[in-house]
């Protein structure tokens, strides 16, 4: 019978094979929540921008009387960006977003564009990405209405007050975009 003294120091290869095994099983798991942790942080950029984009209208309308229309920044080429970019100003210095005086810090995953309906003064305010490049695009919109109506104007990107769950309130504009997508 061999004593305790007598053993050699390391692990038997059952040991470790026990070991990687249950790293794997952990890994398994825990990438897949991370991975859509991350897209849910990304998309979060979009809700926010947007409610940060009527609470700069709202102001301008406060002082103005009138909304400002804004066409979709950064200009991504009928293609919703997938990566960071840069957020530039399509419309020009001083008009649009710097007529608001909104811009985002640093780099945006979303294009934002605001559509002003200036008889009524309706308007709806949208954000696009395809965050997770898989090519389904997520929308998320803001629609403005006058007593709770319906506006009958159709944002830059394609969000409708009927895409919402309501108006004056920022959601995904449809039922496959949101947290359910993650």
């Amino acid at each position: 019978m061999m004593s305790l003294r007598n053993r050699r120091g390391g692990f038997t290869l059952i040991e470790l094979m026990i070991v990687v095994a249950i790293i794997g099983i952990l890994a398994a798991i825990a990438i897949p929540n991370f991975v859509r942790f991350q897209l849910r942080a990304k998309s979060s950029e979009g809700k926010t921008n947007l409610a940060a984009i009527r609470t700069a209208e709202e102001s301008y309308f406060a002082e103005f009387g009138n909304y400002v229309a804004a066409t979709g920044s950064p200009n991504a080429l009928n293609t919703p960006p997938s990566a960071k970019q840069d957020f530039t100003n399509t419309d020009g210095v001083g008009a649009g977003f710097d007529q608001i005086g909104w811009a985002p810090e640093g780099q945006v995953y979303f294009r934002y564009a605001v559509v002003v309906d200036s008889a009524t003064t309706d308007y709806t305010a949208d954000a696009e990405a395809d965050i997770d490049a898989d090519g389904t695009v997520q929308i998320w919109g803001y629609a403005r209405t006058v007593g709770g109506a319906a506006p009958t104007l159709d944002g830059d990107i394609g969000c409708t007050v009927a895409d919402l769950s309501g108006p004056n309130q920022v959601g995904p504009c449809g039922v496959s975009f949101g947290q359910s997508v993650f």
